[in-house]
């Protein structure tokens, strides 16, 4: 039996279990990530997150993320801060800038001295063919058909694909009703995050996203750069924008289309134990 130790963390609700896979050897079997994020038989969280050597010399870190389901994802914003803050914590770097390697590409992080973390998140993507989304042109916006009718959307990647939709109130906006619909949509070939964007004034957004292979998350990080992105696009904001989640906020800067977009946010410990696997 395979004994891991393991530290809980979340950033604004967004949970995971974070393993250092640096020190210790973890089996890379859905079945085993989708034991440790179950809320009833394992620990609990919404992504697992493994730190393991960079195999770059130019990086500090590989960091590699599992949802809920067991499927490994290309990134993940509010793990990225978490990460940072893990191997800090762990003496695994002195650093206060950090280089990760993620399946996106590699990204920034950036211990504040306030303890919060501003995380680089690199450009976003509008081609279709690169987010994955199918549709034969780029655009800011597009007619997504589904059971429920057509909804004006817009499409980005921040790493990972999101669909973006403005509503009234995220309140009663339909996240779990059309979130999981639109994430399985035929036009997403490896699914997508659907963010459900209330705009407050040009400079505060209100959101809710479902998560491919986690469901509604309590925040998401690359959701709020998605959500920013999509509405600087169309003219509804002006960076830098605060994302208001359910239990805070999450600053969001794009200074132009062809720049990075920047996150910054906190990331707390929860508690650290060992698990039998």
């Amino acid at each position: 039996m395979n004994t891991l130790r393991f530290t809980k963390m979340h950033g604004l609700g967004n949970d995971f279990v974070i393993i250092n896979a640096i020190d210790q050897k973890i089996p890379e079997r859905a079945e085993i990530f989708k034991q440790i994020a179950n809320r009833h038989t394992g620990i609990g969280c919404d992504q697992v997150l493994l730190v393991e050597k960079a195999e770059s010399n130019d990086c500090d870190f590989r960091y590699r993320i599992f949802n809920a389901d067991g499927a490994e994802v290309e990134q993940c914003g509010n793990g990225a801060r978490c990460f940072a803050r893990f191997v800090r914590e762990k003496s695994l770097t002195t650093k206060d800038r950090i280089k990760v390697e993620t399946l996106a590409g590699i990204i920034e992080l950036h211990i504040e001295a306030d303890e919060q973390v501003t995380v680089d998140m690199g450009t976003a993507i509008f081609d279709p063919a690169d987010i994955p989304f199918i549709a034969e042109n780029t655009a800011n916006s597009y007619a997504l058909e589904s059971d429920g009718g057509s909804y004006d959307v817009s499409v980005v990647s921040m790493g990972n694909p999101h669909v973006v939709l403005r509503v009234d109130d995220v309140n009663t906006a339909p996240v779990t009703s059309l979130g999981p619909e639109l994430e399985h949509h035929q036009r997403f070939p490896e699914r997508v995050n659907v963010g459900f964007m209330q705009i407050v004034d040009p400079q505060n957004i209100r959101l809710r996203v479902w998560e491919r292979g986690s469901g509604e998350t309590l925040a998401c990080g690359t959701g709020a750069c998605a959500a920013v992105v999509a509405g600087c696009r169309r003219g509804w904001l002006e960076p830098p924008v605060v994302v208001h989640v359910a239990l805070g906020n999450l600053i969001i800067n794009w200074p132009a289309i062809d720049k990075p977009v920047f996150m910054t946010g906190p990331a707390e410990t929860v508690f650290e134990g060992t698990i039998q696997l």
